[in-house]
């Protein structure tokens, strides 16, 4: 088949959350004989360089470049318009004028699309299947922050919410078929009842990538990995430094944190300050850090769909702690293949256990990393994508079936 790919980050290199799931589809679609056109934004001139090598994975790539001040700027002008703002943000004229030159240069058997943000630019297409993979649904983690900010900002983000699930209803109604990271998301997508078939395929984890290396850990050190320009990852470290970390340097005064995650804020830099914690900013290699840990923590409070963090700790044989919110996204049983705690007690409580006990953290370690080749493989992953293509290549075109609803 030919496929046109939209995704709202270029999906390369697969080094960061939202650019991980669209590059192992567009690899497995082009492993499977497919051909595929890849249309994407990029942010900065760094950003646009890093992107050399997907041509091996794909027909063609094309990337749009944008200017931050402008985005922003589109955003502002969206606050008064039903129009969700983040819509604003995604958007690229120049990226709009490619994809419509491809749709008239060739055929197209499919078009996918990855995040809500960017099915803006095939929305009135007609006469292809097309598929919206939400991955995860953006609404929710939009009205989830309200109750984490303050008046009156936490109305901005609940307006943009608001505005962003009617957006997703409306988006959804568009498109052939729709699909989720996790059942979880998947629920809430059912929920929308836009009477639009609906499935999800989980994220995987490259375990050969990520993987023990048989190396000796340090039994007082634990490590968050995650990108620390994103607003959970900062709140959650922030809150466990002040809450939660205390408690566990009072059992274990030689206890240490590593704070492992590109462009941290001045608040996340001070965290450096503290006792026993080590911010690192950016790195070429996130592997050595977890695995010198007894435990990787990930206390979040505010998370959607899958934490890739967790997947990728656990496939190396580190032992992960985390919340119920962070947990949701994660095929795996608490207890048995990772520890849930929400309270900075629980949490303390959990990774001294850990630290302190070789014969707990080895039993989690390698029930764990079981657990993800069973359960969160790219391979079975794919194995559900491709029913889902086929599923939606076999509808009928949704131009014909809206001439027959009388739509």
């Amino acid at each position: 088949m030919n496929i046109l790919y939209v995704c709202h980050r270029f999906p390369y290199p697969p080094k960061r959350g939202g650019k991980i799931r669209p590059f192992n589809m567009i690899r497995h679609l082009t492993e499977q004989g497919h051909r595929v056109w890849v249309c994407s934004l990029v942010r900065n001139e760094q950003e646009a360089e890093e992107t050399v090598g997907i041509e091996q994975f794909c027909e063609a790539a094309f990337m749009a470049a944008v200017d931050n001040k402008v985005q922003t700027a589109r955003m502002v002008a969206r606050l008064p318009l039903t129009t969700p703002s983040s819509m604003g943000y995604f958007y690229s004229a120049k990226l709009q004028r490619h994809i419509n030159t491809l749709l008239k240069q060739e055929a197209f058997d499919l078009i996918f699309v990855h995040c809500s943000s960017v099915a803006q630019y095939v929305t009135d297409v007609t006469g292809i299947p097309k598929i919206l993979d939400f991955g995860d649904m953006d609404s929710q983690k939009w009205l989830s922050y309200v109750s984490h900010k303050p008046f009156p900002l936490n109305l901005g983000y609940w307006l943009e919410g608001t505005k962003l699930e009617a957006e997703e209803k409306r988006l959804a109604r568009q498109f052939d078929l729709c699909t989720c990271t996790t059942r979880a998301e998947w629920q809430t997508l059912k929920d929308y009842a836009t009477g639009v078939d609906t499935d999800w395929f989980p994220n995987g984890v490259d375990s050969s990538f990520f993987a023990p290396d048989g190396g000796d850990y340090d039994p007082h050190a634990i490590s968050f990995i995650g990108r620390m320009d994103y607003y959970p990852n900062q709140q959650c470290m922030l809150s466990f430094c002040r809450d939660t970390l205390p408690l566990i340097q009072q059992q274990d005064p030689e206890a240490k944190l590593f704070i492992v995650g590109a462009d941290p804020s001045k608040e996340i830099q001070a965290l450096g300050e503290l006792p026993g914690v080590t911010v690192t900013g950016s790195v070429d290699d996130v592997r050595p850090y977890v695995r010198r840990t007894a435990a990787m923590v990930a206390p979040l409070t505010i998370a959607r769909g899958t934490q890739n963090k967790i997947l990728e700790a656990m496939a190396m044989g580190v032992p992960v702690v985390t919340s119920t919110a962070a947990a949701g996204g994660i095929d795996a049983v608490p207890g048995d293949h990772f520890l849930q705690a929400d309270s900075p007690q629980a949490t303390a409580a959990a990774l001294l256990q850990l630290m302190q006990n070789a014969c707990e953290r080895q039993r989690l370690a390698e029930a764990g990393r079981e657990r993800v080749l069973e359960h969160h493989n790219w391979a079975a992953s794919m194995r559900r994508l491709d029913a889902i293509i086929a599923k939606c290549v076999s509808y009928p075109p949704m131009e014909t079936t809206a001439k027959e609803a009388g739509l």
